[in-house]
Parts: structure tokens; sequence; C-alpha cells
């Protein structure tokens, strides 16, 4: 985040809201299509109670916050992606606490713990990327590629730890058709967020990414705070690794094109 404050102007990421249709379609996307997929998964598969809770949950969470580097890997328009991001992660901070409660009886959303990453994880290290871009333009270029070289050393390193420090919760859904939905979910966000996105191939690949990668941090603040089986979690943390396979594939497709 802070990378992209120091790369990107304000009046860039802010330029989709001159379009109220590409708004309302990214809302509409996000927040009516994708959680009607999740849902419609759970009532056609035989999952764990659990393991549908949690896809319910990241069906109703947008706005990823790996979506930049997605959309930086398929060549997509990323002040675009910036300004999405945002975008769908304030809505999720409205949407959840107001529609999870029906998708999920017994569930409560508190705003807070959904807001939070919002302000210290994505707000403020564009926010400080803008004004050390505005008063220090030349000590800016060697931060931005110092933030960018971390950014990605980091993510290498989140993955790995991902990876192994859950193995063997993620083992354990094997033959439960967990993976396979999750799977299927992202598969099924991706192509309604890529031919609902207008004409613009650069800002439809990136509403299909977007619409594909939820934000995984929104749904674990929501299953940390109400459900005490690890199920759950497990779904949530399934859904966001193996996820990423078709959307790297569906990246690698949108950058040759």
């Amino acid at each position: 985040m802070l990378s992209m404050g120091l790369r990107l102007t304000l009046r860039e990421i802010t330029a989709p809201l001159a379009s109220p249709r590409l708004v309302i379609i990214a809302l509409l996307v996000n927040f009516v299509v994708a959680p009607a997929v999740a849902w419609g998964l759970t009532r056609l598969f035989p999952l764990h109670p659990s393991y549908a809770a949690g896809l319910l949950l990241l069906g109703g969470a947008a706005g990823a916050p790996f979506l930049p580097k997605l959309a930086e890997f398929a060549r997509g328009d990323l002040a675009y992606s910036v300004f999405l991001m945002i975008l769908l992660t304030v809505g999720s901070v409205v949407f959840l606490p107001l529609a999870l409660p029906h998708m999920i009886p017994g569930l409560k959303a508190d705003p807070w713990p959904i807001a939070r990453p919002l302000i210290v994880l994505m707000m403020a290290p564009i926010l400080i990327g803008f004004v050390f871009k505005r008063f220090f333009e030349r000590a800016s270029a060697i931060l931005r590629g110092i933030s960018e070289k971390l950014s990605q050393a980091s993510l290498l390193v989140l993955l790995a730890l991902l990876i192994g420090l859950n193995l063997s919760a993620i083992g354990a859904t094997v033959g439960s058709g967990a993976v396979a939905t999750a799977l299927l979910f992202v598969s099924l966000s991706f192509l309604a967020g890529y031919f609902l996105g207008g004409k613009d191939l650069r800002q439809k690949s990136v509403l299909g990414l977007g619409t594909g990668q939820r934000n995984v941090a929104a749904a674990l603040a929501i299953a940390t705070g109400n459900f005490t089986d690890p199920k759950v979690v497990t779904m949530l943390l399934v859904a966001t690794l193996f996820g990423l396979i078709p959307l790297l594939f569906a990246g690698l497709w949108l950058r040759n094109r």
C-alpha cells in the first residue's frame, strides 16, 4: 500500500468516481452476485456446516489488499485496482454486519474489527505515500524501490507461513469437497466480474480479479469472534490459498492479452 501511494496520485485513484456506472457494477457484482454464488454452492454441495459458514463469510467479504499485486501482474489498471480495493473494503464494513446475520443465523458482525484493517493497513500507508511523494519527490523514488522489494519478499514469506503453519488443517479438508467448492467459487466470481466489467479490458480484468480475490482479513475478523469450530477458519485459508491458482492463471492469460 505504501508503494502504491508513492507511485500513484490521488486524482488517478479517484478517477473511476467519474463513472457511476462502473462503481455501481462493482458493488453489485461483489455484494450481490458473489454472495449469491457462495450461497448457491453451499446449497448445491453437501459441505460440513462450518465449511459452508466459511464460504458464506468469504462470499460477503470484498476488497482484498492483494488486489493491486494481482492487477500489476495482469497488467491491469493499477489506479483502478487501488480505488476498487478501497471501495470494496468500505462496502464490506457496511455489508457484512447487515447481511451476514441473515445468511448465517446467530452470527454477529461488529463493524470496527472489519474497519480497523482498512484504516491501519490500507488507508494510512497510502496517505503516507501521497504526502511523502508530494513533499519529498526525490527521496520518494528511493523509498518506492525499497518498499516494492520488501512487499514482494514479505508476500513470499506470508504464503510460505500460511501453508506451513496450516498444512495439517488444510490436509484434513481432503475428501470434504471444501477445496473443489472454493475453487469453483473463486472461478465463478472472477468470471462474473470480468464479463460484467464493461468494455475497457484493463478495468474489466481488475474487476474480475477483485471479485475473485476476497477479503480474507475481514472474514477472519468475524470468524474468530463468532465461531469456535476451527473448520470455519480453515475454509477461509483453503479458499484463499487454492483460490490463488485460478486467479494466477487468469492473470497470466490477461497479461498475455
